[in-house]
């Protein structure tokens, strides 16, 4: 029996989380709401504009996951969509996850789309693709934000595969465009200030309104806290806000503040909220 042949076990195929939701609006009334597999779309009673909290209930993001959120808004609808929670990719022993985000708005509407944080781990393979389409009189709010791990749990990155790509498009054509990579080749080279310096937490917010260009002085003026680096810009019809921080939560604390001065003193969506 000793001669026997050992059977090597076959590779084990993990299985993988799919999740859709959509939510629609017109106006202020809810028009349609789809969700499937890992997706949810969560619909709060909040006073002023209407309000979806999308959620992932797989709890994270893992090689070969599928993920996709979308809104369509039309006649004047004002919306507010976020996230539940922090997104986190994990860890990936094969493909990358992905993550598509599509945001229709029509006429007269306006969109703030607030994200919380997505959170990297050491060796994440993600690819996410962000699009918010506007109609020529309709505006919006962007947000996107990333933590490269946990500090606190003494967590470092230097493995990594991170494609982002935002865009913003009015009547089709493209206002803001930006293609953004993180891999393992630009993590080695080390802490350069071209790139990301000393930070491990950074974020990008975008407002595409008329007149967006005069918020510029009064976001300047609340880029102060203490361990965030900051700096604001505006032209046509735009205002563009980048963060750099050491770590998640000093760089949570500026975008609530930031958050004050670009929706007007509106209190931030509850799941934001210290």
């Amino acid at each position: 029996m000793f001669d026997a042949k050992i059977q090597t076990p076959a590779a084990v195929e993990m299985q993988r989380s799919r999740g859709a939701a959509r939510a629609a609006f017109s106006g202020a009334r809810l028009t349609g709401l789809h969700q499937s597999g890992s997706a949810k779309a969560i619909l709060p009673r909040v006073p002023g504009a209407a309000e979806v909290v999308f959620l992932n209930t797989s709890g994270g993001l893992a090689s070969g996951d599928r993920l996709s959120y979308k809104t369509d808004l039309e006649d004047g609808a004002k919306l507010v969509a976020t996230t539940q929670a922090a997104e986190r990719a994990y860890r990936a022993d094969g493909g990358q996850a992905q993550v598509e985000v599509h945001h229709n708005v029509g006429a007269g509407c306006h969109l703030d789309w607030l994200p919380q944080e997505t959170i990297l781990f050491d060796r994440a393979k993600l690819a996410r693709d962000t699009t918010i389409s506007l109609a020529v009189d309709a505006s919006c709010l962007m947000l996107e934000a990333v933590v490269l791990g946990r500090i606190a749990m003494g967590e470092r990155v230097q493995d990594l595969q991170f494609f982002d790509m935002r865009r913003i498009d009015r009547a089709g054509k493209p206002v803001f465009f930006e293609p953004f990579l993180l891999n393992s080749n630009i993590l080695a080279k080390g802490a350069r200030s071209a790139v990301l310096g000393e930070a491990r937490a950074f974020a990008t917010l975008v407002l595409c309104q008329q007149g967006a260009e005069d918020a510029v002085e009064p976001l300047r003026a609340v880029l102060d806290e203490p361990g965030v680096e900051g700096a604001a810009s505006g032209f046509d019809g735009k205002c563009v806000i980048r963060l750099l921080a050491r770590d998640g939560w000093p760089m949570r604390r500026q975008i609530l503040r930031l958050f004050n001065t670009l929706r007007r003193g509106e209190a931030a969506p509850r799941v934001w909220q210290i």
